[in-house]
């Protein structure tokens, strides 16, 4: 007896074991390959056995699906084929929106490999079912880290059947990366994902509760004796570009039209079958996507997303982040692409009668990037770049000289990440540089060299379910007297702030340095209590912004973030997501600058419509940046709140809505605003969204300057009531799914109306009132011609400046014809269009200011870019 129960424990363990790890045989071809047309009547697809057994993933976690796929995978020495069947009980149900190639849009079959079988690792193939593409890489074992920034060539067209439609595929085993060994093993998942029921099906069935992605993929076997491909492409491009704008009387460089011609080089080399060398020779990026408008009244740098498919496919590997999360420090990273062609950094000071033709970005002469992960695990990213010396030309009356207002740079980035214990350990390392050759004295402000680097470690616990991790980074930079006093000045850090005692302003160094680091641990699950903690710290002298982004140094931070979520649909809800937060944070002086908390939640109901909020709480504010280098200033407190609520996307019409508040205490200040988006698809191949956000805040302590007078400073700050308004129209119309028609466009008005002057007389008085002197009217004079306030304070005291009233217009858009005529090969046809205008008038008259917009001359930009794409 006690010997039949033992046995039987040991088939339901290997039963269970088996259903764990779920497998699935390919076969190798006895045929001709098949053509690729959606339909599976060629030879080759009698082989081998059909998988199916699909499990929801959600909505329903483990139930049936509602409806049946089936799939079919085989190869030869050089391609992966694919074959999957979609079944449909009612072919009229299936949703064949088309959009942009890497859209989701419509009904989906996807597979994912984990080639290398790191368990950390997917390769991702994805069609709608109108055959358009979408792939990319799961990452860090984290379904929700899918990098869709790489550009595979691989090959599917769709079909329709009288039971539903077909996904047929051939990936060429050049765009995977494998091991060099006889027998392949391979992680494997197949997804299913129904539009209509917002449902996904997986093949290999992974309980929501699980954490982890790629590591509890099924698995592959049967591809044997096949050897890694070397992958070598080569896409030279030719550019002609026209653009027209405004002629200008009496300026040589602007007779309203610029004609240009160019021509560059995009490759990809396999060095083996795990590291592949990206370059580009002269690249240009002119169907780019312009950056959002924007009216930026803070002490900090804007951070803006980089679009340019160079610099994005592949930037999982070469990313550092120092703090995770949504907090403001969470943009800070070792790397940030967007400073190489970025902007030339120095201006230019013109005389009477004198013009200048200065470049809008520094050029790329050439740029390249080593990416890859080995067999054994170590992920690998270094990118070169340099940039060009970059000069204006300056005209005086026919007589012409250039001022040099870029230094030629290098850029330098080197990542290495490895895996150990199966995923369940990763350490890593950063090293970056920037040197610039400086060789005049225009440009000393810069640093001439600098070096960040940085070691990063993370241990995942029971089932990477728990984690801990750490960063700790560190930076130099080098350069003239004038260039490091230009940093310690910064709004980063201000050095010379005359209430911080540990911070000493030298204006003889010649280098700085500084540290950071990032600690945190927690639970992470799809479902049930998750919990982080984290503290993440920067020291006065760390510098990352040279090939970087960082907010702000001096600081230290720290969050508990504690959330619930219910994943099983119950009632009349398909998920319910709480969670509550702490936060507060110092300066490196040990002065608390600032605590709070919120509480948030989030809803979707079974009928896809969600629901959610918050409201927050900061206390005081110790602000050490309000006076731009002056004393601290603490700022009241605040309560914030917002609703926003959705209709279920998967509806040919759908929008959402979110409206936020926020409140200062003593009546200090109040933000009010309002964001609509609409996404409507009137037929299959054309989707239009409409977005709009106006917002209105009134701020009683906004910085206007710093005066000097009779050897004293005075902080002048006024009351501020901004409205912004600004409306984003996108168009998608796919005439096939390689020939898309995208247009964008954005008219934004921001406008600043300032009351109420002040200086400041004692920053850190207990009473609010005390911290300030607002002036009487009888102090202020205005001059109309000169645009100046003008202040004359009791006792002799007398200074001015610029009235910061502002009405600031702008309008971009962006139409884009996009043709793949072959895989990998694109003809681009661009018009970009902008329009600009400011005037010192703080009203807003949202009728006639979006109205007059388009009474103004534009700037219009006609491009056509033809590449070719070469397999070796």
């Amino acid at each position: 007896m006690r010997t039949s129960i033992l046995l039987l424990i040991f088939f339901i363990s290997i039963q269970i074991l088996y259903a764990q790890q779920k497998s699935y045989q390919s076969f190798k071809i006895k045929y001709d390959a098949p053509i690729i047309d959606g339909v599976f009547d060629d030879d080759i697809w009698n082989q081998g056995a059909w998988a199916g057994d699909f499990l929801q993933y959600a909505p329903y976690n483990k139930k049936a699906p509602s409806e049946k796929t089936e799939f079919k995978i085989l190869y030869d020495d050089n391609n992966i084929y694919v074959a999957i069947k979609l079944y449909e009980e009612d072919i009229s149900k299936i949703e064949k929106r088309m959009s942009r190639k890497d859209g989701w849009e419509g009904d989906m079959a996807i597979i994912q490999f984990d080639s290398y079988y790191d368990k950390m690792t997917a390769f991702v193939f994805a069609v709608n079912a109108s055959g358009v593409k979408n792939d990319g890489i799961v990452t860090n074992n984290d379904i929700d880290n899918y990098d869709k920034t790489s550009n595979p060539i691989w090959y599917v067209k769709t079909a329709f059947t009288d039971y539903g439609w077909n996904a047929e595929m051939k990936i060429p085993l050049s765009q995977l990366r494998f091991s060099n060994k006889k027998e392949q093993k391979w992680g494997l998942q197949v997804i299913r994902y129904l539009k209509r029921f917002d449902e996904f099906d997986l093949w290999r069935h992974i309980n929501q509760e699980d954490a982890g992605w790629v590591s509890n993929m099924g698995i592959m076997t049967g591809i044997n004796n096949i050897k890694p491909k070397r992958q070598v492409e080569i896409a030279p491009y030719l550019m002609g570009k026209i653009k027209t704008y405004e002629k200008e009387e009496g300026n040589p460089f602007s007779d309203g039209t610029d004609y240009s011609l160019s021509s560059g080089v995009d490759g990809k080399i396999g060095l083996t079958n795990n590291l592949t060398l990206d370059f580009a020779i002269n690249p240009d990026f002119g169907h780019v996507e312009a950056d959002p408008s924007e009216v930026n009244l803070t002490a900090y740098e804007t951070f803006f997303e980089e679009k340019r498919d160079f610099f994005v496919e592949g930037n999982n590997i070469t990313d550092f982040q120092l703090t995770p999360g949504g907090s403001p420090w969470s943009r800070d990273n070792l790397f940030y692409s967007r400073r190489i062609g970025s902007m030339p950094h120095a201006d230019i000071d013109l005389n009477n009668d004198e013009y200048a033709e200065t470049p809008n970005n520094t050029t790329i002469l050439g740029a390249l990037k080593l990416t890859g992960k080995t067999k054994n695990g170590l992920s690998i990213g270094i990118m070169e770049s340099v940039t060009s010396k970059e000069k204006a030309t300056i005209d005086y009356n026919g007589e012409r000289r250039d001022q040099v207002v870029e230094p030629m740079t290098n850029y330098f980035v080197t990542r290495l990440q490895q895996d150990l214990h199966d995923g369940n350990t990763i350490i890593g390392g950063m090293i970056t540089s920037t040197n610039r050759k400086i060789t005049t004295s225009e440009l000393n402000f810069l640093p001439s060299s600098s070096v960040t680097g940085g070691v990063d470690f993370m241990q995942y616990f029971k089932e990477k379910k728990y984690f801990i991790s750490a960063k700790l980074i560190g930076s130099q930079i080098n350069g003239s007297k004038e260039a490091i006093t230009e940093q310690q000045l910064s709004s980063r850090r201000y050095y010379q702030r005359p209430d911080a005692s540990y911070l000493t302003l030298d204006t003889n160094r010649t280098s700085l340095a500084g540290n950071g680091g990032n600690i945190s641990f927690g639970k992470i699950v799809n479902t049930g209590l998750r919990y982080v903690f984290n503290f993440t710290w920067r020291s006065p002298g760390l510098e990352l912004n040279d090939i970087g982004y960082m907010r702000r140094a001096n600081t230290m931070f720290q969050y508990l973030w504690v959330g619930y979520k219910i994943t099983k649909p119950f009632s009349v809800f398909n998920s319910i997501s709480i969670n509550a937060n702490q936060w507060s944070g110092w300066d490196c002086g040990g002065n608390r600058n600032f605590v709070g908390g919120n509480v948030n939640i989030n809803v979707q109901f079974k009928n896809l419509w969600t629901l959610g909020g918050n409201i927050s709480r900061e206390g005081d504010n110790y602000d050490i940046t309000a006076l731009r280098g002056g004393p601290a200033f603490i700022l009241p407190g605040n309560y914030n709140a917002n609703i926003h609520f959705g209709t279920n996307h998967t509806k040919m019409i759908s929008f959402s809505i979110n409206t936020f508040m926020s409140q200062q205490d003593e009546n200090s200040g109040s933000n009010y605003g309002l964001w609509t988006a609409i996404n409507y698809h009137p037929i299959d191949n054309l989707k239009i969204s409409l977005m709009s956000q106006y917002n209105i805040s009134k701020n009683n302590f906004q910085y206007i300057d710093e005066v000097e007078c009779n050897n004293k400073t005075k902080y002048i700050f006024a009351h501020i009531k901004q409205q912004t308004l600004s409306f984003t129209t996108r168009i998608d119309y796919s005439i096939t799914p390689d020939f898309t028609i995208q247009y964008y466009a954005s008219p934004f008005v921001c406008s600043g109306l300032f009351t109420d002057y002040k200086k400041i007389t004692n920053p850190e008085a207990t009473e609010l009132s005390q911290r300030y002197y607002s002036f009487p009217a009888n102090m202020i004079s205005f001059s109309n011609n000169d645009n100046i306030y003008g202040i004359d304070e009791t006792g002799g005291d007398s200074y001015s400046f610029e009235n910061p009233d502002f009405n600031f217009k702008q309008f971009r858009s962006n139409l884009v014809l996009r043709y793949e005529y072959k895989a990998g090969s694109t003809l681009y046809l661009v018009w970009a269009q902008g329009i600009s205008n400011s005037n010192s008038d703080g009203d807003m008259n949202f009728v006639d200011d979006i109205k007059n917009l388009f009474d103004y001359t534009s700037d219009n930009v006609f491009l056509l870019k033809f590449s070719y794409r070469i397999l070796m």
